[in-house]
């Protein structure tokens, strides 16, 4: 194990060492952006998670699958984050003039990861770029540029981080809208792609003005919900917004941690 995992390895241990074993907080992890040879995250993931009474706990890249094994067997539940493009190539389309893509060490660590995450049917709050990666993992595609293949009456990126919003509508009886008690809510945007054809086993259950596809949910039992907004970016325009989100997959991890336990 390199010098990064471990040192991954042991903030864990060190954060939970102190906390008696009732009252442990659920384990939370998130995939970091990776540029230059650093691991990358914006704080906002952090703190709504520790907010909402979660443990926020950073994935450091690997290609190693007992990493990787290790990683989901630990895990209570997961944020998949925000970041570039994926490569198109990976859901069978050829590359758009306007893609940006990931770096190669993010792309083979979360295809393999969110694949695994999602099989183990562990709590997942998919955001921006771990929307689409998660829709792509199964078998879904993107529209590559919103702007050119769709078009613009909706803003959906004008390369802000805080200031670009619009509105969603929610679908009728989704967790989403039990979640967040609106059938309309306003969101922090910043994509050009988004959903195109859905992955197997998710449903859409909140769309733009524009008709492009805003969120999606497992269509199971199982919590898992994705959205292509910022919900960690509300937290100063809209808190009870962000908290609801990071609350219910707080809330559904501590189930899923109560469940380990039992066993």
């Amino acid at each position: 194990m390199n010098r990064l995992l471990l040192a991954t390895f042991l903030t864990i241990l060190l954060l939970t060492a102190s906390l008696p074993a009732a009252e442990k907080a659920p384990l939370i992890g998130i995939t970091p952006s990776f540029s230059n040879n650093t691991i990358q995250i914006n704080n906002d993931y952090v703190a709504a998670i520790q907010r909402n009474g979660g443990l926020a706990v950073i994935l450091a890249p690997t290609e190693d699958e007992n990493t990787i094994d290790a990683y989901v067997r630990m895990l209570d539940g997961a944020v998949f984050s925000g970041g570039p493009d994926i490569p198109p190539e990976f859901y069978g389309q050829t590359p758009h003039a306007t893609a940006s893509v990931m770096e190669p060490v993010r792309f083979t660590f979360e295809r393999r990861f969110i694949k695994a995450f999602l099989d183990s049917n562990k709590p997942v709050l998919g955001i921006c770029l771990g929307m689409q990666f998660s829709n792509a993992c199964r078998g879904g595609n993107l529209i590559q540029d919103i702007p050119e293949l769709v078009g613009k009456k909706v803003r959906h990126r004008d390369g802000s981080m805080y200031g670009n919003f619009h509105h969603v509508a929610l679908a009728p009886g989704s967790l989403l809208e039990k979640i967040l008690q609106t059938r309309i809510t306003k969101v922090i945007s910043r994509h050009h792609q988004a959903v195109g054809k859905l992955g197997e086993g998710f449903i859409p259950t909140a769309r733009s003005s524009d008709g492009i596809i805003e969120a999606i949910e497992r269509d199971d039992s199982v919590f898992g919900i994705f959205v292509q907004w910022h919900p960690e970016s509300m937290k100063d325009k809209d808190p009870n917004h962000t908290n609801r989100l990071f609350g219910a997959l707080i809330k559904a991890a501590r189930m899923q941690k109560d469940l380990r336990q039992d066993q």
